[in-house]
């Protein structure tokens, strides 16, 4: 998994409460259980009109966030089914962070999984940000996750508040795979252990 320390990036307004994992990646996209390929399918029924062309009015299809890393977007993000296609369509598309007020447990523990950052912040702090946002791509957003900070073009500044394991692994790329490995020599100790107690197991 690639590490998180510190992204200085463009960030995209999503100003949508209620924002579920179909609206984040259609089920039609669910056929595949690679994590690669699947930023095309990220908002598709507000990417795309109904022949297949970008919708000029979507914000990551406007030029100045096409690249964005970061989404600020409204209340209880990541609602709805549990698919993990949907961290893994934003990871895809290059979103490295989503900011909002409140996320569905589910969706907000799969982003840990896959190397997104997802931010709470206050009310009064999300439109401070979604103002910062609404600027386009010369106000970019600077998130720190070692100081647990976010700074606006302006030098503003927000402190966010993240559980410590969850920051450990993020630092350090570590999936739940990498997280085993770490302990690979205590499994291996302890699979020789067994080994010379059960032969017959």
């Amino acid at each position: 998994m690639q590490k998180f320390d510190k992204l200085t990036g463009v960030a995209a307004p999503l100003p949508i409460v209620n924002v579920d994992t179909d609206m984040i990646i259609p089920k039609d996209y669910l056929k595949t259980i690679k994590r690669t390929g699947l930023g095309t399918g990220l908002f598709a029924e507000l990417r795309y009109n109904g022949d297949g062309t970008d919708n000029p009015d979507f914000v990551l299809n406007r030029p100045a966030y096409r690249n964005a890393e970061i989404l600020v977007a409204g209340d209880n993000f990541g609602c709805g089914s549990s698919r993990e296609h949907a961290p893994w369509a934003l990871l895809d598309f290059g979103i490295r962070c989503v900011i909002s007020t409140s996320f569905a447990d589910i969706f907000y523990n799969n982003c840990f999984k896959n190397g997104i950052l997802p931010i709470r912040v206050t009310p009064e702090q999300l439109a401070l940000l979604m103002d910062d946002a609404e600027r386009g791509s010369n106000a970019r957003l600077t998130v720190d996750l070692e100081r647990q900070t976010i700074s606006g073009p302006d030098g503003g500044e927000i402190s966010f508040d993240i559980d410590p394991f969850r920051k450990h692994c993020l630092i350090n790329g570590l999936d739940d795979i990498g997280l085993t490995l770490e302990r690979a020599d205590s499994i291996a100790d302890y699979e020789k252990q067994l080994e010379s107690e059960r032969p017959w197991a």
